[in-house]
Parts: C-alpha cells; sequence; structure tokens
C-alpha cells in the first residue's frame, strides 16, 4: 500500500546555425574550452575565499537535519527548538553569505565555464548540505563501483526503463567524482558503464542493431541518451579521441537517429499536443541533451535538425504540464520524472546557449509547481493520489532546487535541502548556497489548488511536527491525467501521530492487459481494483464507478494560519480550514452529492461529512493500514502504540459500519483473460453502508493525542451552511 517516496523559444523556433553558434561555448557548464583542464586542485576567486559569514556560521552550527527513517518519503526530522538566528524569513542573500556565493568566475547563463566545478571544493567546505551531499554523491559513487555493469533486462512493455535510469545513474555519480578527484578509476568504470550499454562490454545488452535502447518505449531511449550525453560533456576533457568516437557514435545510432526517425514517421505519440506530462518532457530532455552535447564534433547535422524539434515541442507541451494553479497534470509522483526531465533540459540550455529558450517562462505558471510538491507532501508521505510510477532511480524532486533560485522562491531550496533525495550531481550546481532562512516562516498552513482538472487541497496542523495531523482531499476532472489517475473524486487521506490512517493504494500491474488502453468510461483500466472507485476513498453508489465525465465545483475557506518562524507550534484554537465538494456528476445514480471535510478544535480533530441523495445503495469506504476494532457506529483503529478513533454522528437509519479485505466485490465485471489484480496485503478497507435515499453522513476522526482530552463533538450543519465558524463548540 502506497501510504507508508531552457531550450529554443524567441517567438519562433531559432535556426540551427543560432543554436550551434550559442553551444560551442560548452554544455553544463562544463565545455567552455575543449583545452581546459578538469582539475579542481586550482583557486576560486576572491569572494569564494572570503571569511564565513555569520549566516554561514548559524548553518555550518546546526548542520543538516537528521531523516524519518520509519518514513515512506525518509522525510527529514526538525529540532523541536527554537533558533531565533536561524529560523528566519526565507530569502537569497548573497551580500552576507560572501563565503557562500558562486566565485564571479563561476558559471553564469552568459558565460558557460568549467570554472563551478573548480569553485565546489570552497564552497563545499563552508556548506554543511554540500559537504553532506558530496560525501553521500561519492559514497554512492563508491558502491555502485563495485557492481557488475547494468545487467539487461526487458519488462515487457514497460521496456528497460529502470536498466536506462540505473545507468544514468550510475554514470552522473562516476562522472563527479572523477571531475571532483582527477581519479581516472572514476573515468574508467564510466567507460565500463558506456561500453556495456552501447553493447560492447562482456555481457549480451539486449539485441544488436537500432532497437538496443528500444525506441518502441521511447522513455528507455531518452533515459541513455541522457546518459551518454552528461559521460561526453562532463568528462569532455578526458576522454581520449578514440573514447569520444565510440561514445557520440553509440548515442547517435541508438539514441538520437532513433529520435529523428521516431518523430518523422509519426510514432512519437508523446510529441502529440494533447501529451503534457512526464513523456513529453524526460523524451524531448534526453534528445535535447544528448544533441547538445555532440554539437560542434558531429558533421551529420542530426543535431542541429533535433533540436529544431525537440525546443519547440517542449514549449508548447512539457512547460505546460503544470496547470495553472501549479499542480502536475498527471499525479503527484509523475511530478518527479516531469519536472526532473524540464529541469534538465532548461539546465542544459542554459549553460550551453545562455538562455532557457523560454521553457521556464512560456508557462507562466510554472514557477507555482514547488508550491504544488510542498503541499501535497504531508508529514510523512505523499498524497499519492493516482499511479506513483516506476523505481524513481535518476529523478529527484531538485527540480525545485532550480526552480527556487531562478524564479526567486528561496522557501522552494529551503524545502529541498533536507530531503532524503537531494543528494545527487544536479543539486550541487542548482542549489543557491547564498539562501538562508526556514521555509515554513510565514508559510500558510492551507492551500487550495483549485484547477478544474485537479480541485485538491491540503490542510495541516504543522510544517514542522512528524506527528502534525494533516489531511489533502481531491475532487477534479477524471480524464486527461494522461492515463495516470484513479475513479477518485472526492479521495481523501489523513496523517497524524507520525502514521497515515487512510491512504492511497497506489499503482496496479503496469503489464496489466488493458491497463494504459484509455480513459473511456469502457476502459480495461477501470477493471483493476486500485484503479476503480471502489478502490479508493470516496463513496460508491450501488458499487458502480464513477463516471469519467465528472465535472465537479469546489469550495474552501481557511483560517490562514501561518507557522511564524518556530519548529514549535500549536495552532490558535479558533484555527480551521475546510474544503468542500458538489460530486454530483461524477454519479448515474446520484440526485445530489456534496462531500465536505474539515478540521475542528484548533487543529486536533477532523470531520468528513457527505450529504447524499441516491436512488442506490450506498457505500461509504476508506483504506487503511491500521487493525480495526468495530463497536457499534465506531471503530477503533491502532497502528503500532498510536490510536484512531473514528465516529459516526447523528447515524442516519438503517446505517452499517463493517471491515473487510481490499479486495474486488465478486459481482464486479471480469477482469481481462489470464489477469489478476494486484493483491493488497495488510489493508482493511472501512465500510459504511447506507440504503438509497437522502441521506447526511458525518465521521468524526479524534487522534487519541498523548494528554489531549478535550475533544468536541461538533453541530451537524448542512454542507452548503458551512463557514469558518460554523462548527465552533457553544
Amino acid at each position: 500500500m502506497a501510504i507508508t517516496k531552457k531550450w529554443l523559444y524567441v517567438g519562433i523556433p531559432v535556426g540551427a546555425a543560432v543554436i550551434l553558434a550559442a553551444v560551442l561555448g560548452g554544455v553544463l557548464g562544463s565545455r567552455a574550452s575543449k583545452n581546459n583542464s578538469s582539475s579542481t586542485s586550482g583557486t576560486s576567486s576572491s569572494s569564494g575565499e572570503a571569511a564565513a559569514s555569520s549566516a554561514a556560521s548559524v548553518k555550518e552550527a546546526i548542520g543538516v537535519f537528521p531523516t524519518g527513517t520509519d518514513s515512506q518519503y525518509l522525510l527529514p526530522l526538525y529540532p523541536s527548538t527554537t533558533n531565533a538566528a536561524a529560523f528566519t524569513t526565507p530569502t537569497f542573500n548573497p551580500t552576507q553569505n560572501t563565503n557562500l556565493a558562486w566565485p564571479e568566475d563561476s558559471f553564469k547563463p552568459s558565460n558557460p565555464s568549467p570554472t563551478n566545478w573548480q569553485a565546489l571544493p570552497t564552497l563545499i567546505q563552508n556548506d554543511p548540505y554540500l559537504k553532506s551531499w558530496n560525501d553521500t554523491i561519492f559514497g554512492n559513487a563508491t558502491d555502485y563501483f563495485g557492481l557488475a555493469p547494468v545487467q539487461y533486462f526487458l519488462d515487457g512493455s514497460s521496456g528497460i526503463l529502470d536498466n536506462a535510469r540505473e545507468v544514468k545513474e550510475r554514470v552522473k555519480a562516476f562522472s563527479y567524482a572523477y571531475r571532483m578527484t582527477n581519479d581516472s578509476k572514476w573515468l574508467d568504470r564510466t567507460f565500463t558503464e558506456l561500453q556495456n550499454a552501447a553493447g560492447n562490454g562482456t555481457t549480451d545488452f539486449g539485441p544488436d542493431g537500432p532497437s538496443k535502447w528500444n525506441p518502441s518505449h521511447f522513455l528507455d531511449t531518452a533515459e541513455f541518451t541522457a546518459a551518454f550525453a552528461v559521460a561526453y560533456d562532463w568528462l569532455y576533457d578526458a576522454w581520449s579521441d578514440e573514447q569520444k568516437s565510440q561514445i557520440r557514435s553509440s548515442m547517435i545510432f541508438y539514441g538520437l537517429q532513433a529520435g529523428i526517425e521516431t518523430i518523422k514517421n509519426g510514432s512519437a505519440w508523446w510529441t502529440g499536443n494533447t501529451i503534457k506530462g512526464n513523456w513529453n518532457c524526460v523524451c524531448n530532455s534526453g534528445l535535447t541533451m544528448g544533441s547538445l552535447a555532440i554539437l560542434g564534433d558531429d558533421t551529420s547535422g542530426i543535431a542541429e535538425q533535433l533540436l529544431a524539434l525537440t525546443i519547440p515541442n517542449a514549449l508548447e507541451n512539457c512547460a505546460f504540464a503544470v496547470s495553472d494553479d501549479g499542480t502536475w497534470a498527471e499525479t503527484a509522483n509523475y511530478w518527479y520524472f516531469g519536472t526532473t526531465g524540464h529541469a534538465e533540459m532548461a539546465s542544459s540550455l542554459m549553460t550551453a546557449t545562455g538562455s532557457d529558450m523560454g521553457l521556464l517562462s512560456n508557462n507562466p505558471n510554472f514557477a507555482k509547481t514547488g508550491l504544488y510538491h510542498m503541499y501535497v507532501t504531508g508529514p510523512g508521505s505523499l498524497f499519492s493520489y493516482g499511479d506513483h510510477g516506476p523505481n524513481k532511480y535518476s529523478t529527484t524532486a531538485n527540480s525545485i532546487l532550480l526552480y527556487g533560485d531562478q524564479f526567486q522562491h528561496p522557501e522552494y531550496v529551503l524545502f529541498q535541502r533536507d530531503q532524503h533525495d537531494a543528494p545527487e550531481p544536479n543539486s550541487m550546481f542548482w542549489y543557491n548556497p547564498t539562501v538562508a532562512g526556514a521555509f515554513w516562516d510565514g508559510m500558510p498552513l492551507d492551500h487550495v489548488f483549485d484547477n478544474s482538472t485537479d480541485q485538491w487541497a491540503s490542510m495541516r496542523s504543522s510544517w514542522t511536527d512528524e506527528n502534525a495531523l494533516y489531511v489533502a482531499i481531491k475532487a477534479g476532472t477524471l480524464q486527461n491525467h494522461q492515463t495516470h489517475n484513479d475513479l477518485d473524486c472526492g479521495d481523501f487521506v489523513i496523517d497524524a501521530l507520525g502514521t497515515r490512517w487512510a491512504g492511497d493504494l497506489g499503482s496496479g500491474d503496469y503489464l496489466s492487459t488493458g491497463y494504459f488502453s484509455s480513459d473511456a468510461q469502457d476502459s480495461q483500466r477501470w477493471l483493476y481494483y486500485r484503479k476503480r472507485t471502489e478502490g479508493q476513498n470516496t463513496i460508491l453508489v450501488n458499487k458502480a464507478n464513477q463516471l469519467v465525465t465528472a465535472a465537479p465545483s469546489i469550495g474552501f475557506d481557511t483560517s490562514n494560519t501561518t507557522q511564524g518562524s518556530s519548529t514549535v507550534f500549536e495552532a490558535p484554537s479558533d484555527s480551521t480550514a475546510l474544503f468542500t465538494a458538489d460530486l454530483s456528476s461524477a454519479y448515474s445514480n446520484v440526485s445530489s452529492f456534496k462531500r465536505g471535510i474539515r478540521m475542528i478544535n484548533g487543529r486536533r480533530q477532523v470531520l468528513l461529512q457527505d450529504d447524499i441523495n441516491a436512488s442506490g445503495d450506498i457505500m461509504w469506504r476508506m483504506h487503511t493500514n491500521a487493525t480495526v476494532t468495530v463497536n457499534g457506529n465506531s471503530a477503533t483503529l491502532t497502528i503500532g502504540d498510536q490510536t484512531m478513533q473514528m465516529t459516526i454522528l447523528n447515524a442516519p437509519d438503517g446505517v452499517s459500519l463493517t471491515t473487510g479485505p481490499a479486495v474486488r466485490f465478486s459481482d464486479d465485471p471480469a477482469l481481462p483473460q489470464g489477469q489478476v489484480d494486484q493483491p493488497n496485503p495488510g489493508v482493511t478497507v472501512i465500510m459504511i453502508s447506507l440504503p438509497a435515499g437522502e441521506h447526511s453522513l458525518q465521521v468524526l476522526f479524534n487522534p487519541q493525542w498523548s494528554g489531549f482530552t478535550s475533544f468536541q463533538t461538533p453541530p451537524s450543519v448542512p454542507i452548503d451552511s458551512w463557514t469558518l465558524r460554523s462548527h465552533d463548540s457553544s
């Protein structure tokens, strides 16, 4: 149960000759001159050698926050102390952090230069985050070094994507280690990995010929191409001419040529104007990185041809995978894949051409996506609705380090730098070390994302307490999510006491027949339990799936509580937030259905209410990992030594509360021949059943906080009459 982890646009496409002139200076800040040494032993500028500032001293004194090892996403554990010197308003302040700033002669977008590598040792010495990340990258590289090269494994229609991403992850780590040490063992190990992936190693790596990198599942090809581009560019001066020729030839034959052919023969479906998600970003990014890496060295013209195709396409599609409220149009997990591709493409363009070519600005709302990622992250996990994707490997949330710097949102940088996935080579250059403050200082506890495609909100009792109460809920349309969504209008999650009590199941088996067939009502995708409405935390009517034509409307209100600078925070007694949704259009046997959820009693309790009038049997469902004990109209949920009490208030006539396994109903439509559902071990479904008719079902959740006994029973208020003060105790 997944509940317990700058391209070419100036109004019109720019000609290939202009791109060529722009990028000959270098790619990714490494290739400004083909004669430059990769040594990092040189001195940096005087600003890089300046005495440590007071802000640097504060940062060094605090160090890096520890990680919650029992959290699925290994989220940071913030200290229960107040540090007035460090926990201040988020800011970038290079004038007070001169020892932590990139030197004046280091990379700037208009001046690609290898000296950013030379500056790193000084920066690492003076910034605990850079030091920690550097240590982790070297640790990972050392671990990878002792492993055999990645073995080829074709995972059905999912291809060799895991192989590609693992190769990319290794190549980045090995290349970084070489640039920082000049130790030839890292260079040799990189070449061994590349040769193996090109089919020139000692073990078999897939079929011979142009299908080796599996262009039929083009994500695979794109990620291999990106890996080869990084190795070619970052280690450019270290390769012999023969090695460069081999790397370049492999990248062209298996990657770039496949890209040209796939796009021109019309099979690159991911270039279509409705494909605004991770496929478009990752595929365009890999091809662009590969093209930039070989410009000036290859005489075939393939790089110029591809850049004229990938950049305009990404500007119109990848850049608009972010909705106008900042939400990633697929799911919270696919945000990682998509933004990694987008950020790597933008960063490569900036270092190669001095411009992101509009990739960061073409969608004026792209800057909001860091906010989306922050609010979709609860105290221990994401609000992980829909598919969660394959192994992340080379994808991280480090895109918001780049976005925070480029869009001037220091809170994004401060949020991400403490996350477990921050230590990887991109972070060493995307992180602005002059950042200071605390991301939570002044950050509202609640936020609504109201784009009609998404429509979701989250609310919490603290940003820094791992035991905080966190609620997230969604409505939104059930189509146009790149077929990664569920039939889940009204789905919600609840965290409290350091655990998730109501959660999402995540992906089914991607290789299942018809899993990605379509998002039409009769799609085989909706036969699988984890994608069906019964597999979500919402209402069923007559055990039927919701309608894919659903067009919900929502309401939201909040007391606008912000945390302030201290990690120790208790919400005021009148602090609250609420989300309501009219979900009537999601059902065929419903004349009216409104769902509302809110925090009450100073954000200590949660009330979930459903006002529904249905002509069929009604079933309320919630998935939990807890051990559940039912007692009449209430249930006690236990996980470890923590307890949650849930109670039906003003129980309607005919109500019953039961539990059962997370499996399909016996009378569900049959699965495709030979197919089975993903098992959901350890998951219990709490069900509240009601007969047809008009009902107001109110369920109160009371986490059993240590030493807290002042629980309140809220009044019964129709959802249409909910206000911030409608549920105050008398």
